[in-house]
């Protein structure tokens, strides 16, 4: 059997990688004799000797190969990309090549790497984004026994992005903080430095003023930087809910700036200095329904009912004819 894993995202396939590791270990393995971890940028050993070597005194051998295809390992690669093809590795061989590398240099691993694709067991772990990115942090928060809502999700995964390393240490951190109970955006705020994104507030300050024109270019610039549907519209649901937070404080008669209330709310300073100006074009309630009609069109795009960018345009759409 062959394992091909590979991918920029080497958090989630090291996960997936150890998990499989355990369970032969566990299941196969127990006294460690037939299980060889090999990281290829660093062996001197024979590689092609450990891929055909028969198991000790038990059914299966499991090989983990790691890193293959990064190395200048010609030889390596090209003997076994033959014994692929030859259908010549031995049957109770668990072969598990692990990479990185998702477009290889080298003549010998641009091959070795096209083959493994083909075989029956692959996975591809490519970097998460967007609402992808979102979902796996409150599934992930989930599996450490805590619970984040959508809105902290975002915020982390908008200023942390797809450092997955980084977000799991995060993570660890706010489930233990939040003690049981939902983590909030204020809670991703006490650990992480917000990413002040200006372009966001431009858009939803063209928004605002009904520069239908503007917005739509605002929009396609933001795809043409690299952010899709579903950032844009996490970005203008996030700037809207704290428009009307705002708006709540300000008609509260308390100081929006305040020390407390900047705490309280979680918001950065220069956030709340940049929504300000906004927060006075709108009442209350008129905000209270553009944050309602975002929740529906997010509960639209999430069930299927019409693509996010296209009902993303509608939405900006209507709002600012």
């Amino acid at each position: 059997m062959i394992i091909f894993l590979y991918g920029k995202d080497t958090y989630r396939s090291r996960q997936y990688l150890h998990k499989m590791m355990e369970k032969f270990r566990s299941e196969r393995d127990p006294q460690g004799l037939n299980l060889v971890r090999i990281s290829c940028d660093v062996s001197r050993g024979n590689i092609m000797q450990e891929i055909l070597s028969a198991p000790f005194l038990a059914e299966k051998r499991m090989v983990v190969l790691e890193g293959l295809l990064s190395t200048s390992l010609t030889t390596v690669q090209e003997a076994l990309l033959a014994r692929i093809e030859e259908k010549s590795i031995p049957q109770d061989i668990i072969l598990i090549v692990s990479d990185a590398l998702e477009k290889p240099k080298t003549k010998s691993a641009k091959a070795l790497f096209e083959r493994l694709t083909k075989e029956q067991f692959v996975q591809h772990f490519e970097e998460l984004t967007g609402p992808k990115l979102t979902g796996w942090l409150m599934a992930d928060a989930k599996d450490r026994g805590g619970d984040m809502g959508r809105d902290a999700a975002t915020f982390l995964a908008t200023t942390i992005g797809s450092d997955m390393w980084k977000l799991s240490g995060v993570l660890d951190q706010l489930v233990s903080y939040a003690s049981g109970r939902s983590i909030t955006p204020q809670d991703v705020s006490l650990f992480v430095e917000e990413k002040i994104d200006d372009n966001i507030f431009t858009l939803v300050d063209a928004i605002v003023q009904k520069q239908t024109a503007r917005v739509f270019k605002l929009i396609q610039d933001q795809y043409k930087a690299g952010n899709d549907a579903g950032y844009v519209f996490a970005m203008i649901v996030r700037q809207y809910r704290i428009l009307l937070e705002l708006r709540d404080v300000y008609d509260r008669g308390e100081d929006v700036q305040s020390a407390r209330l900047v705490k309280e709310l979680g918001i950065h300073p220069y956030v709340i200095k940049k929504s300000l100006p906004m927060v006075k074009r709108y009442t209350k309630e008129e905000l209270s329904k553009i944050h309602e009609q975002l929740l529906t069109l997010d509960k639209s795009a999430k069930t299927g009912k019409g693509d996010q960018a296209y009902l993303l345009d509608m939405f900006v759409g209507n709002l600012v004819k």
